[in-house]
């Protein structure tokens, strides 16, 4: 597949004017936090915001600055946590399809203002060392957040509402999965989670 662009000269233009769409995922906390060394608590109201979408509320990184540019960008144009970035951002200039064969990968024309793409294996340009568990998490994180939303959506008592973006913020995101196995602790929370908001 054609999608790394040939040579990044880190313009910063993909980490700048993104409002609240680099929405972030439990995996995505699990290594801020560690990657970090910081409660993902820490992080929200200044690296990272909590925005409603559809009646659930997701965190998502803030962008700041007369340039509104990602917290975590550099004065050089470079990424701050590149080692640990979010999966939107490891994923870019790529995107992501789920469907009934799992999750699929493509690359739309004009993502990326920089040079022409270069030929590259999805599995190495998002660098995740257990991609077929990372997959398996996205798919499965992707189908509950849709449900959760349908649900929130016709959800007429507001308390009952608060309580349940409560309860998952608190089990998905600032319950800490420390340096142990994320797959392992979150499949065993997520089954914890479908048992409280009953789906």
């Amino acid at each position: 597949m054609r999608a790394a662009p040939a040579g990044c000269e880190g313009c910063g233009e993909c980490c700048r004017g993104m409002g609240e769409s680099v929405v972030l995922d439990p995996y995505d906390a699990h290594m801020l936090e560690n990657g970090l060394g910081r409660p993902f608590a820490s992080l929200i109201n200044r690296e990272v915001g909590l925005a409603v979408g559809r009646g659930l509320i997701l965190p998502h990184l803030l962008m700041k600055g007369e340039w509104e540019a990602c917290g975590f960008l550099g004065s050089d144009g470079r990424c701050g946590i590149h080692e640990f970035r979010p999966g939107i951002c490891r994923l870019y200039p790529l995107a992501r399809r789920y469907g009934e064969k799992g999750v699929t990968y493509f690359a739309p024309e004009g993502n990326c203002p920089g040079r022409p793409r270069t030929k590259v294996r999805v599995s190495r340009w998002l660098g995740i060392p257990d991609l077929l568990h990372y997959e398996a998490f996205k798919a499965e994180w992707f189908a509950f957040t849709s449900r959760l939303q349908e649900v929130l959506e016709n959800e007429e008592d507001p308390n009952e509402e608060r309580e349940i973006n409560r309860f998952v913020l608190e089990n998905c995101y600032l319950r800490s999965t420390g340096e142990e196995d994320f797959f392992a602790v979150f499949g065993e929370r997520m089954e914890r989670i479908r048992r409280v908001v009953r789906f």
